[in-house]
């Protein structure tokens, strides 16, 4: 473990990076043609590939820790209609880019908000509408859906197993009562015990657990009860993340108590913790709060370097095209970002039309380009070769206390994490971050780096 004082010294706001520019950075915003023609651009090459993102905003009940575009209601007669305007919303895409027919699909994945509020029958037909007239990857084709264990039953479970969806994600978060309450999500141990079985039952090839260090109240004894009973059901990926503090984007969050959320070198203990235990039991270290077992895709992408990240987190595949569907959603091409209506009204109005729901996106420059390929390789491989000695020299002054403490390093125009420098690769990758680097944000939009 890196010396405690650098949790300190480095807990600074910073983004995740699951894009480059991040989104406070967008500027070019491309009009709806333009978006178009850039998603023609990625799927024009007749070795191209693509994979989609729905987005599920309903939830029962509102998580405090959440950061998620969500709605909340109890009222499933939401469910139907918008099922309907998510599939208004393909058909504008198969008219205004034909080759998403002709491409192959390679992973269709299922966000939230609560996927699982939609019912068995209306999780059907948004699946059997989705994938009408497209071609799955002959490769081999990845379905894979968010689940809350309080939400879910085996008959989800069957219909979404029989599109050929093969991976499930829980959200466990803590198995701590206290935890659990002061985050508003009481989820007994034996729920999601019982849909982890169930799910492995039905065929389901790989299961993740997505947990979360530095909730109120989690002490290193909380800590080392949730990996121990995670290690009883011995899921395939885990993704171990940090809370992200954000009141003034989700004032949900303002229910907390300052003193009672681990903070620097006390929020790092519990992860530290957490890892060793995992490593200690057969897991490997992906990235940045992932771990996965050596059999899953996650651990081969590690070794053949196929490693990608984007907004969905770490995955073991990249294609050509990121589409997104559903309200907020956000798409991306080679050259364009893309994010849908956020506003469930207006989003729905849109679809309506069958038009595409633009809201804003983002145009991205050469410069633009070469940045995300050199914070995706940081952000996967721990290293990364800088473009020119300038570079390199700027590089270096930018994170001199890094490399004095060693936490990263220069091999000539190579930027290398060392070992203990990994929980500071966000700051690392702040270096390489040409827009955050021009203009400051002058108000606060980023969680702490630690």
């Amino acid at each position: 473990m890196a010396n405690p004082q650098f949790f300190s010294k480095y807990d600074v706001p910073a983004p995740r990076y699951t894009s480059y520019p991040t989104v406070p950075y967008w500027s070019s915003n491309p009009t709806r043609a333009q978006w178009i023609e850039q998603l023609n651009l990625g799927l024009a090459p007749q070795n191209s590939s693509w994979s989609m993102y729905v987005h599920i905003p309903f939830c029962e009940t509102l998580c405090t820790f959440c950061g998620c575009n969500t709605t909340i209601t109890k009222d499933h007669k939401r469910e139907s209609p918008y099922v309907t305007h998510v599939l208004k919303e393909r058909t504008a895409y198969l008219k205004a880019a034909p080759e998403l027919a002709r491409r192959p699909l390679v992973n269709m994945h299922l966000g939230g908000g609560t996927p699982t509020f939609l019912s068995a029958r209306e999780l059907d037909r948004l699946v059997t509408g989705l994938l009408q007239g497209l071609t799955k990857d002959p490769r081999g084709f990845e379905g894979s859906i968010e689940i809350d264990p309080r939400r879910t039953n085996p008959e989800q479970l069957e219909v979404l197993r029989k599109h050929g969806f093969n991976r499930v994600s829980l959200g466990v978060q803590d198995f701590d009562p206290e935890v659990q309450r002061l985050v508003n999500r009481i989820q007994p141990f034996e729920q999601t015990r019982t849909i982890t079985e169930a799910a492995r039952k039905l065929g389901y090839e790989s299961v993740n657990f997505d947990l979360i260090y530095g909730l109120p109240k989690q002490t290193l004894e909380t800590t080392k009860y949730m990996v121990e009973k995670t290690l009883e059901l011995r899921p395939d990926r885990i993704a171990l993340y940090s809370f992200a503090l954000v009141p003034w984007i989700k004032p949900a969050q303002r229910l907390f108590k300052d003193e009672d959320l681990p903070a620097g070198a006390e929020k790092r203990a519990l992860y530290e913790l957490a890892r060793e235990a995992l490593l200690d039991s057969g897991y490997i270290e992906i990235g940045m709060d992932h771990f996965a077992l050596l059999t899953d895709g996650l651990s081969k992408a590690v070794n053949n370097g196929t490693l990608h990240r984007n907004f969905m987190g770490y995955s073991d595949v990249r294609t050509d095209v990121l589409l997104g569907l559903g309200v907020s959603s956000i798409s991306e091409a080679p050259g364009c970002f893309h994010q849908n209506e956020k506003v469930l009204p207006v989003y729905e109005e849109v679809t309506e039309r069958e038009e595409i729901p633009t809201f804003r996106g983002h145009l991205l420059s050469d410069e633009d380009r070469r940045r995300r390929e050199q914070i995706l390789r940081l952000m996967t491989r721990f290293e990364v070769d800088l473009e020119s000695e300038d570079q390199a020299k700027d590089v270096a002054i930018f994170l001199n206390e890094l490399i004095k403490d060693g936490l990263v390093s220069m091999r000539g125009k190579k930027l290398v994490m060392s070992r203990h420098g990994r929980p500071f690769l966000r700051n690392a990758c702040m270096a390489l971050d040409a827009r955050l680097r021009e203009k400051a944000p002058e108000a606060r939009i980023f969680s702490m780096s630690v």
